[in-house]
This record gives structure tokens, C-alpha cells and sequence, in this order.
């Protein structure tokens, strides 16, 4: 059996299913003293007193840190502009993601009780809770230091001639869109334990999605060289970019060199939701126009999306964001403004997507009201203006070869009943809609049973790109070692990418193998710990195993040669991959070379509307993805399915509330995700593998992009069962129902 295109079983999942796995919340140490935060309780407001006295000597209680306590007191992903603990008298805070001061107590319980004690006040301050109050002129601005405007950000794309397009069109579609915060609920809330080891470096076991970065910035808000912090992952209970960001990481450093002790945390759910990032809310209207012949001639799209109090990775949503609101299409004019803004709510961050599914939803919302302006159908007005391969982005450059949304459009269309002939694509009618593999028939009529119900069926299509982008370096650093004599006995495979619960962990041994042509017996993976690996970079952006497996690849190669041409053993070979480098946006054009490469993915979804109650059943959901090479098929195969799940939650039931900057929804009683019944009865998943001529074996990361197709597709669904279109998101049942009275 071939180690790549195998569906082995994943190495952790017996530790997994039979509980052995340690998580950030499963590990303990000898003498350990345990850690709670205070959260600001309001925003923005600002600390006018502060006593901890009686909090400190609380029974139990070791320490409480306040501001004064950290070195160099800010950190942030992106720029510097959070601090560590605002806990001090004048401190200012933004939001109630903010961490005022950390109680360190013999117990959790201790810890717990003390927070009580703690004597603040604060003054309220005028704030900003929405998109349309932070570009208000007279808004009170979250970062005064910042200068004259809430605006973090804002690009432009200007191709062409827009107003000449315009006057080309046939017809002009002009909507507005809205999207919302989505919560990443995974399964264990931020969680970890901080000491300080014999040599005194100062170690964290957390989770997290770039190992190499945590380091960095606990290094810089300790004021100490980095090679004095080890971070070291140990099995994370899922990611989805909520774990890009700092949570934890910083105060149990910390309070481990503070304590000179090990230190644990664990954060509740409701401690989880208000501590961590959210999807970006977005705001978007958009003026589209075409021939009478289906040709896109002219886009233009104003966006903006709140990034909360912080900036955390809102810069780097919106590059994203500003290109993937064109779609994957050839439109000759294009001007696209886009910003970003600061308000006072929870900030927003990565999530699976990353930009993607809020500019799709623009892009494919575009098209479906302009399909049905022109009378056309969904499929055909979508392949007469796809990329393809040559095809040149909005900002001048040309596509990386491997464009292959075309194929994965058609696979889809098939697969849902569009079919092809002379005149072009037509949607599937009633009689020739496929049956489902449950009791659903799958005829689209408007009675399927004693209550007033009506299915339709939708499909759109989208793009993800791989990498860091615009102008980031990107890099990614493995070490391959070969043991043995005259034969390879042993792989050590050293590689600091976090698995995340996608298994990626896997995937590395599976590559190590293939290229090495060894069982994967062999492989030892070392991972997870920034003293014995070398920077991965992070583990989003759909670039994991398109890095990583580039880096073992070419380490790999590299060993084997050296053993062929060496006698010494073992042999080392330390590797950095470095992919093709991109550009950044002219500041008054757009003008760049924005990504490293693409992924491609089109979904069609069958939904049922109950009429009276608004509520949407999503019956069916086919999703073709190219994913290259499936490394592992039954793994590409759970993120498809994973990911459609997700994706459905954001579309019809999640609905992160936030009210003057507190969260309404802090619990999953009152934030609600889908379980088994609520997500699409029938998934079919469509792999197809075309390979990208820069991807490790020809693959392409793919775990993203089946979130993003899904909205647009179910709104589409949702038109064609009940004829009322929905620009704003979610698609709740009071908002259906309301609708639909």
C-alpha cells in the first residue's frame, strides 16, 4: 500500500477515542498553583480605581499581577496594539475581551472566590458598537492614538474603466449584504500550564496554531531573549483560527516566572466565548452589471468589516476579503474600496475562510440576482465568466496555472442533476431530481407533507488561497533524519506545524514515506516543541500541508541523496522551503501579485423551508473540491464534511449577539451550533485531484475552502423553494419567517 493516497488510519485516533490523549487541560505538574483572569466588565471604559489588597490575601491566594507586573506591557499579531493586563488606575479598556488582572491561588477555587475581593470601579466612556458608528464623523475613536478615524485599514482595486463598464451592461444588479460573528466553539476552551524548568527557560504547553510565533510574543512582553521560552503543544481540541491569536499563552508565563511555579489555567466555556476572536462582521454593497449575453462587463463593491477593539489578524482578513468579493471571475472594470474599522466589540480574527465566505457571499449573491435579472440559469451565466487557465486577476497579475474552478463546477452541477446540452446548462426539474438516500424525496414541489414546506436547490462556486499573502514571507523549515546501517532503519521527520485536530501530523508521516519510499512504520514524527524544531509557520491559511509537505519533501530528497553519497550515519538534513513570493496591493490601484496559489470548490444544496416557521432543512449538499492530490482521502473526505457543518451553522443557526459591547450569547445554550440534526441529511463529497505544479505531490490545502460556497448556495436554495431572497445573514427561522408573512 502506497503511504500517499491511502486512507490509513490517523496515528492518534486510538489515544483519541479512548481518552489517553493529554490536552492543554488534561496536563498537571507537581506543585502546580492554579490561575483565574478578571475581564474588563465593560467598554470601553476606564479603571478609576483599583485595590487588590484584600484579593491578595485571600486564603490561597499566591499573587494577583496587574499591569504594572509586565514587562513590556502590549502585544499582538499583526501590531502591538493590545496590552497584556490593563488592570491599574487610568488603564483603558476596549473591550471586554480585555484582561484586566490575573490571581494565582493554591487552588481554582481559592482563585475564584478571590476575584471577588478585587475593588475597581470604572468610568464609562462614549463607544462605538457597529460598522455604522465607527464611520460615523463624529465617532468616538477606540485608538485615539491612532489618530483622526477608526479606520485600522483600507485598500483599493481599480481595474479599467467602471463607469464605461457600466454603460456596456444589459442589466445592473445593485444589493446590499450584511454577514455576522461566528464563534469557533471548539471542543476544549483555552487551557494551559506554565514553569519554569531546571535551566531556566520559562515553559508553556498551550494550544495553538503557530508555536514559533506564541514564543515571540511572550519573549517581547517579557523583555527576555527567546531562546528563554519554550512552547511546546501538546493534543489541541480544535482550532478553526480561534487560536491564531494570543489567549492564555502571555499571563502563564507570566506568572510561572513571577511564582517561580508551575502554573495552571483553564478558562470555562462562557470565560472561552467573551476571551477569544470572532468572524469579521461585514457590510457590503455592490453595483455588478452584464451583457444580455451573460458576460460580466463592470463590479463595483464598497465593504467594510468591524475588527472589534484590536487588530489581531483584521488587516490581513481584509487583503483576502477585497479580492474574493470579485469571485472567481473575468470582469474587465472592477473598483473595489474596502476597509477595515475599530469598534468596541469582541475583535475579530481568523476563522476557517479567513475573508472568504463574507466576500464569496458578496460575489455569488452578485451572480445569483444577476441570473435571474438575465433569465439565465445559475450554472451557465457562472461558466461563461469563470477563470481559467492565463486568466488575469483584477490586480493585474496572472492566475498561478492549475485553475480549475471550471472542473469543479461542472462536477458539481452533474452530480446535483444540472444538465448540458446545445443551449447550454439547465437546473434540474422536479421529475428528474435524484432521489435522496433517506425518506426525503427529492422533488422540488411546494407540499411535501401536512404543513406548509417548499424545497429548492442552489449551487454557487468559490476559490481559497494557499499561503500567507501579500507580500508575506512565507517559509517553513523540516529536518529529516535517516538511522541505520545499509538499509534505512529509522525516519526521524522533525516538524513544528500544529495539528489542530485536522492531522496533519499524519499527513507529514504519510509524505516522509512516500518520498522516502520507507513503511510508514518507520516514521517518527517529532513535532510540537519550539526547542527541537524550526519554524513552521502557522497552521491556517490552507497552507499546512502545501508547506509543510514542500519542507519534508525537500528535506527528504535531500537526506536521501546524502545517503547515498555518504557513509556516515545518520544523516541530517535541515530544509527551509520558501514558495513563490507574492506582492502587496498598490495603495491607489490594487496592483499586485497577491497569492501563492489557489484552491477551487463548488456546492450545490437542496434545502427544505417549512413556511410557516421559517426554519430551513438542508437535505442534501454535494461539494467538488480539487484538492490536488488527496494525501489522505478518508481525511480529505472529514474535512469536507466537517467543514459543510460549520459552514451550514454560520448560514441558519449561529447568531453571535452582542449588545453596548457585551456579549449576549456566552454559552452554548443561548449560542447555538448545529448537532447531527441540523446539519444537511446528505453530504457527497467530490474529490477531484489535478494536480498543482507547486504543491508536495501535487497538493493543494484544502480544509478551507468547503466552507466557503455554502452560504450563497442555500440562499439560492432558498429562492428557488419559496421566490423571497435573503442578502443578510443568518438565515434564522424568525428571519425567514418574518420574511415570508
Amino acid at each position: 500500500m502506497r503511504a500517499v493516497g491511502s486512507s490509513l488510519p490517523r496515528f492518534d485516533a486510538r489515544a483519541k477515542v479512548t481518552g489517553r490523549a493529554q490536552y492543554p487541560g488534561d496536563v498537571n505538574m507537581p506543585g502546580q498553583c492554579y490561575m483565574k483572569i478578571l475581564f474588563a466588565e465593560r467598554a470601553p471604559a476606564r479603571i478609576t480605581h483599583l485595590d487588590v489588597s484584600a484579593a491578595a490575601a485571600a486564603p490561597g491566594v499566591l499573587a494577583v499581577l496587574t499591569a504594572d507586573d509586565v514587562p513590556v506591557n502590549e502585544y499582538g499579531l499583526i501590531m502591538p496594539d493590545q496590552e497584556v493586563l490593563c488592570g491599574r488606575a487610568g488603564g483603558l479598556v476596549r473591550s471586554v475581551i480585555d484582561q484586566v488582572l490575573v490571581i494565582i491561588a493554591e487552588s481554582e477555587h481559592q482563585a475564584v472566590a478571590a476575584l471577588d475581593r478585587i475593588d475597581i470601579a470604572y468610568e464609562d466612556l462614549p463607544g462605538v458598537y457597529s460598522i455604522a458608528e465607527a464611520l460615523a464623523p463624529d465617532a468616538p475613536l477606540v485608538h485615539a492614538e491612532r489618530g483622526d478615524s477608526n479606520v485600522l485599514l483600507s485598500y483599493k482595486i481599480r481595474q479599467g474603466d467602471v463607469e464605461a463598464g457600466f454603460a456596456e451592461a444589459d442589466v445592473i444588479v445593485e444589493h446590499t449584504y450584511s454577514t455576522h460573528p461566528q464563534e469557533h466553539a471548539y471542543l476544549q476552551p483555552e487551557a494551559g500550564v506554565g514553569w519554569v524548568r531546571p535551566d531556566g527557560k520559562i515553559e508553556v504547553i498551550v494550544g495553538g496554531q503557530w508555536m514559533h510565533e506564541d514564543r515571540e510574543q511572550i519573549a517581547h512582553a517579557l523583555g527576555l531573549p527567546e531562546n528563554r521560552i519554550v512552547v511546546k503543544y501538546p493534543a489541541i481540541g480544535g482550532a478553526f483560527g480561534g487560536r491564531e491569536d494570543l489567549s492564555v499563552q502571555i499571563v502563564l508565563a507570566l506568572a510561572a516566572w513571577k511564582l517561580q511555579r508551575p502554573v495552571k489555567v483553564q478558562w470555562t466555556r462562557q470565560e472561552s466565548i467573551r476571551g477569544h476572536h470572532k468572524r469579521h462582521a461585514t457590510v457590503a454593497h455592490a453595483r455588478w452589471g452584464a451583457t444580455r449575453d451573460g458576460k460580466l462587463v463592470a463590479a463595483q463593491i464598497d465593504v467594510t468589516t468591524d475588527a472589534g477593539a484590536y487588530a489581531y489578524t483584521s488587516t490581513k482578513v481584509l487583503g483576502n476579503l477585497t479580492l474574493a468579493c470579485l469571485g472567481p471571475y473575468e470582469i474587465p472594470h472592477v473598483w473595489v474600496d474596502s476597509r477595515t474599522v475599530y469598534t468596541n466589540n469582541i475583535p475579530g480574527g481568523a476563522f476557517r475562510g479567513f475573508g472568504g465566505p463574507q466576500g464569496h457571499w458578496i460575489a455569488e449573491m452578485q451572480m445569483n440576482h444577476l441570473a435571474e435579472a438575465l433569465g439565465m440559469d445559475a450554472v451557465e451565466l457562472r461558466m461563461r465568466n469563470l477563470w481559467h487557465e492565463g486568466s488575469q486577476l483584477a490586480t493585474g497579475s496572472t492566475l498561478p496555472a492549475g485553475v480549475t474552478v471550471r472542473e469543479t463546477l461542472q462536477a458539481c452541477a452533474e452530480a446535483a442533476g444540472w444538465q448540458h446540452d446545445s443551449d447550454g446548462w439547465h437546473k434540474p426539474r422536479p421529475a428528474q431530481a435524484q432521489p435522496a438516500n433517506d425518506t426525503f424525496h427529492g422533488a422540488f414541489s411546494l407540499t411535501t407533507g401536512p404543513v406548509r414546506k417548499a424545497r429548492g436547490i442552489g449551487i454557487a462556486t468559490s476559490y481559497k488561497n494557499v499561503g500567507f499573502s501579500l507580500g508575506f514571507v512565507d517559509e517553513c523549515w523540516a529536518t529529516v533524519e535517516l538511522h541505520g546501517g545499509g538499509e534505512i532503519e529509522r525516519v526521524v521527520v522533525r516538524h513544528a506545524g500544529a495539528d489542530v485536530g485536522q492531522g496533519a501530523h499524519t499527513v507529514m508521516r504519510q509524505i516522509a514515506a512516500e518520498v522516502l519510499q520507507v513503511p510508514l512504520e518507520k516514521i517518527e514524527l517529532i513535532a510540537s516543541d519550539t526547542d527541537q524544531t524550526d519554524n513552521s509557520g502557522s497552521s491556517s491559511a490552507s497552507r499546512m500541508t502545501f508547506m509543510a509537505g514542500n519542507a519534508i519533501k525537500g528535506a527528504a530528497e535531500l537526506a536521501q541523496k546524502m545517503w547515498n553519497d555518504e557513509e556516515d550515519r545518520p544523516v541530517i538534513a535541515r530544509y527551509r522551503y520558501v514558495p513563490r513570493a507574492t506582492t502587496p496591493y498598490d495603495p491607489e490601484t490594487g496592483a499586485s501579485d497577491p497569492n501563492i496559489s489557489y484552491g477551487y470548490c463548488s456546492q450545490a444544496a437542496e434545502v427544505e423551508v417549512d413556511l410557516d416557521t421559517g426554519h430551513i432543512t438542508v437535505l442534501r449538499l454535494w461539494s467538488a473540491n480539487d484538492v490536488g492530490k488527496a494525501i489522505n482521502p478518508s481525511m480529505v473526505t472529514g474535512q469536507i464534511e466537517g467543514a459543510v457543518a460549520q459552514s451550514v451553522g454560520w448560514t441558519i443557526l449561529e447568531d453571535f449577539k452582542q449588545q453596548a459591547g457585551r456579549v449576549l450569547t456566552d454559552k452554548l445554550s443561548t449560542y447555538l451550533i448545529p448537532t447531527v440534526l441540523d446539519v444537511p441529511r446528505q453530504v457527497q463529497s467530490i474529490i477531484l485531484e489535478l494536480p498543482d505544479p507547486q504543491g508536495p505531490l501535487g497538493a493543494r490545502g484544502m480544509a478551507e475552502m468547503p466552507f466557503v460556497p455554502t452560504a450563497p448556495a442555500i440562499a439560492a436554495a432558498v429562492y428557488d423553494a419559496t421566490g423571497v431572497w435573503f442578502d443578510d445573514l443568518p438565515l434564522t427561522p424568525e428571519r425567514v419567517a418574518l420574511r415570508l408573512a
